[in-house]
């Protein structure tokens, strides 16, 4: 399938930044404002160089291939493997069918909105073209029954994903993987899973919008999930100094569901009532299947809104060799943290028969689960806790970029900080003191590097992301972390992470659980001209 950029409207980036047009501010779905009327530091004004997207467009790697995907969100009838939802979804599958391409190549995919409202879909992850990022300004929203083809080279392999960003649309079932292939990166696994987590609410319990005025209006977020919240070991097995400040002590929130070590305290805001992998439930769980003693390459990504997961595959090691697409050097753990927005690959060696890979949910009360199969046997007990889950568990601590993809030394031209407030009393989340809608973006030049220190001054973690660029975390001792695109920061903590100003454009930084995001946890990174 080829179609145009621009959408059926004839809306495309240059007139929306240009005309006389209606913009909502991302994140805070129904503030609508007119763009020409705005000031300049107003968060749905952009001042791109148009010329400078082109350059960094035609600079990264081209094959001359393109991917033609297609993309309809819209309502839909969903069997989650026993409860059947009426929900959004691309397609008629949760998650939707995964886009994959090697690296160099274009993707072009057209997304025709069956929404009742607009939407969009953010490429989480790729270090795309500004225009095409997927979150307004920078890319128009598309409207109710209208169409646009998002067309972007992809520069780096691994693991990645795709969602809207518009309100809470987060919540919902609209995602897919997205996997960018390396031809020349050795093929040392027989096998590969996606397994893609989910923290799930539509049709079972209150709506997304429902939970998100319950927490504003001071009520608890919790409801009531079933399962794993007292398994030993599910408080966490400390952490240890992986963030670049002295802990404080923590008081658990009375409107947290539950308590982690491993988050610093509270665990989140909601207590799903189920979570999925690759869209099932426990009870009913997808299998993958294998033969023993092949090598397979399993792709984590946590899809979800306001879940931590904590991920084991029973009587299996697992070596960690990548974290959100980039390589690390290779580690064994017993159990993996991933907050909302990670992704992690790792390699096992296939053991005899038939194994479950648990998605703990970190200090709540559920899990989600999928099957292994390799050999006779039959399916363990849905409740069944692998050992490993107690474990050794791998945090972003854990971890050291690969030596190629380290980033050059060099002097920092820049120190940008983003200080992390709000509460759950008010439930109003900002960054350096201000909600999206007032926010002042971040400013850099094309070339520079910086250095952006993180320092949450809540009592909530939070999962902060930024588009279309990786950063290396810098470790308390200041050696260099992995290459990561989102990172964890624990409560009363600070984390500073190094990048390079590789990719001009207006990128946003925010918390990616969802409701924090869409109550104003989210700021701009602007390149100056």
């Amino acid at each position: 399938m080829t179609s145009s950029p621009d959408n059926a409207s004839g809306l495309n980036r240059r007139t929306f930044l240009t005309a006389t047009a209606t913009a909502t501010a991302a994140g805070l779905g129904g503030l609508v404002l007119a763009a020409c009327n705005r000031s300049p530091s107003s968060p749905d004004v952009t001042s791109v160089d148009e010329n400078a997207i082109s350059l960094a467009e035609e600079a990264r790697p081209h094959t001359g291939r393109t991917v033609n995907a297609s993309l309809t969100p819209q309502s839909a009838e969903i069997d989650l493997g026993g409860p059947t939802v009426r929900t959004l979804a691309y397609g008629n599958s949760i998650p939707g069918a995964a886009v994959r391409a090697n690296v160099g190549d274009e993707v072009a995919v057209a997304v025709s909105n069956g929404l009742d409202h607009e939407t969009s879909v953010h490429w989480h992850g790729i270090a795309l073209r500004n225009d095409m990022d997927g979150a307004a300004p920078a890319t128009p929203n598309v409207d109710a029954g209208q169409s646009f083809t998002y067309r972007f080279s992809v520069p780096h392999s691994g693991t990645y994903w795709a969602h809207p960003h518009v309100g809470l649309d987060t919540d919902y079932g609209l995602y897919l993987p997205i996997i960018v292939d390396d031809p020349d990166e050795p093929g040392n696994y027989d096998a590969e899973w996606i397994v893609v987590l989910d923290d799930w609410t539509e049709g079972i319990g209150q709506s997304p919008q429902q939970i998100l005025s319950n927490l504003q209006s001071g009520g608890m977020g919790s409801m009531g999930g079933t399962g794993m919240g007292n398994m030993p070991g599910m408080g966490g097995t400390g952490r240890g100094p992986d963030q670049n400040s002295t802990p404080a002590s923590v008081n658990a929130d009375p409107h947290g569901v539950g308590a982690s070590t491993l988050l610093g305290g509270d665990a989140g805001d909601v207590d799903y009532p189920v979570y999925l992998v690759n869209g099932r439930v426990p009870e009913a769980p997808t299998t993958f299947t294998a033969a023993p003693g092949q090598r397979v390459r399993i792709r984590i990504i946590n899809a979800g809104a306001d879940t931590a997961f904590r991920v084991a595959l029973a009587q299996h090691t697992l070596t960690v060799t990548h974290t959100d697409g980039f390589p690390v050097v290779p580690v064994d753990v017993d159990a993996l943290l991933l907050g909302m927005g990670e992704r992690y690959d790792v390699i096992v060696t296939a053991q005899d028969g038939v194994f479950p890979l648990v998605a703990a949910a970190e200090g709540k009360n559920g899990h989600a689960r999928a099957l292994l199969r390799t050999g006779a046997g039959s399916e363990p007990d849905p409740t069944l806790v692998p050992g490993e889950l107690s474990g050794r568990v791998g945090t972003v601590d854990t971890f050291a970029a690969a030596d190629e993809v380290l980033l050059p030394r060099g002097r920092t031209d820049v120190n940008l900080a983003a200080d992390l407030g709000g509460g759950m009393m008010s439930y109003t989340w900002t960054i350096n003191g201000r909600t999206y809608d007032q926010t002042e973006p971040l400013t850099i030049h094309q070339g520079q590097r910086a250095r952006l220190a993180f320092t949450n001054r809540t009592m909530m973690w939070h999962p902060m992301h930024l588009h279309g660029h990786t950063f290396q975390i810098v470790k308390p001792d200041g050696t260099p972390g992995p290459r990561k695109d989102t990172v964890i920061v624990l409560p009363m903590r600070s984390l500073a992470v190094d990048l390079v100003a590789d990719n001009p454009g207006d990128w946003m930084l925010h918390c990616h659980n969802g409701y924090h995001q869409d109550s104003g946890m989210m700021t701009r990174l602007d390149y100056l001209s």
